[in-house]
């Protein structure tokens, strides 16, 4: 009887503790993962945005039958990666999500994916519902509008998350890096 008197006062001053450590696991109100979010990337693998919370990571929007911007934007996100002057493993994973989920299958994510040399352990390439697209460009900043089957009008943005999935920096700018986007990557990539 007196075990388990013992253990159960040790139970009492272990919850609390427990307890106590449970606001870490709670997202900040403006977190993109807050976003019940479910994708799916050029290897067919599913998975919610929330699991990338941890570490930064580079988000922008494009879809595979984009023959300017689209592939400039992945061009500029590579860009500002090697600007960063840090180890491949030590830069933000790069989250991209289409805007055109109907077209945009794991085939064409793929193929996107190995046109532009993407390694799949650093970036995503994905899709996702059509109403979760919306929803995530309009959190994310990103106007668009399709004008026939297989075209779209968009804006560029790429955003940094921070490791709890809110935007610490954003830019339109695609084709060249931008400095202080590239500051403020740099910034947080030195925390981890």
């Amino acid at each position: 009887m007196k075990r388990i008197r013992l253990f159960l006062y040790a139970l009492l001053l272990v919850c609390p503790a427990l307890f106590a450590a449970a606001p870490s696991l709670t997202l900040p109100g403006d977190s993109l993962y807050q976003l019940p979010l479910a994708l799916q990337d050029q290897q067919g693998r599913q998975f919610d945005l929330a699991s990338m919370r941890g570490r930064p990571v580079i988000v922008s929007m494009f879809y595979t039958a984009c023959s300017a911007a689209c592939p400039l934007t992945i061009d500029t996100i590579d860009q500002i990666r090697h600007a960063l002057n840090v180890p491949d493993h030590a830069a933000p994973s790069v989250l991209l999500v289409s805007i055109d989920p109907a077209h945009d299958d794991v085939v064409n994510l793929a193929a996107v994916a190995k046109a532009h040399q993407l390694d799949p352990a650093h970036w995503r390439l994905t899709r996702t519902t059509a109403g979760d697209t919306m929803a995530f460009a309009a959190t994310l900043g990103v106007a668009y509008r399709q004008r026939t089957n297989a075209d779209f009008s968009h804006n560029a943005v790429i955003a940094l998350l921070d490791e709890n999935g809110r935007i610490v920096a954003r830019t339109s700018v695609i084709g060249k890096v931008d400095p202080a986007f590239v500051s403020a990557v740099r910034e947080r990539v030195v925390r981890y």
